[in-house]
């Protein structure tokens, strides 16, 4: 688009001689007419571009759902809680009404217990695995790809909170953290 602006056809600085406009092109040199060519119009000329500054979408989404699964697994979740009464409720019903007092705590209390560890466990496992993953994800790229420093930051949160869960869970899971109640004798 041409913004220059003309002189207007009566002025005294217009040129009343007419242009020839065959002649007034000026011809172009032979190279600029190959210069853009089919195998330039490839998508691999804009992937370039998108190569300079790469989306990390998927890891920064990756390393947030490894957080909160981290945080759930500290928690409690619903899914733990309805796993822990299905367990309490199978326990009850397993039950003769001529069980010891051990056996009723052990069916009401041990088995939701350790079900609720598991839960737990699971949670925190699955969400160590995707923060580790999240982190070593750079390692199979190209060496000047990186993260930014808020998902490697959040990936980190994901790992220290899984592990402390899966450590719960085995503090739980094995009677470590709390001694099961016992009746008296």
């Amino acid at each position: 688009m041409d913004t220059t602006k003309t002189p207007a056809p009566n002025a005294p600085e217009a040129d009343a001689t007419p242009v020839d406009l065959e002649k007034a092109e000026t011809p172009q040199p032979a190279e600029a007419d190959d210069a853009l060519t089919d195998g330039d119009l490839d998508d691999d000329t804009f992937d370039e571009d998108q190569d300079a500054q790469p989306s990390h979408v998927g890891a920064a989404a990756s390393a947030i759902v490894a957080a909160g699964l981290s945080v759930v697994a500290l928690s409690g979740s619903w899914v733990a809680g309805i796993v822990s009464e299905r367990r309490s409720i199978t326990g009850r019903l397993e039950l003769s009404q001529a069980a010891d007092a051990n056996a009723q705590i052990a069916a009401q209390f041990v088995g939701p217990w350790h079900a609720t560890a598991l839960v737990n466990g699971i949670f925190s496992t699955v969400a160590l695995i995707i923060a580790v993953f999240v982190l070593a994800l750079p390692a199979f790229a190209s060496p000047e790809r990186t993260l930014p420093t808020w998902v490697r930051s959040v990936s980190w949160a994901g790992i220290a909170l899984g592990a402390l869960g899966i450590l719960l869970f085995v503090l739980m899971y094995f009677d470590l953290l709390l001694a099961i109640p016992k009746a008296a004798g």
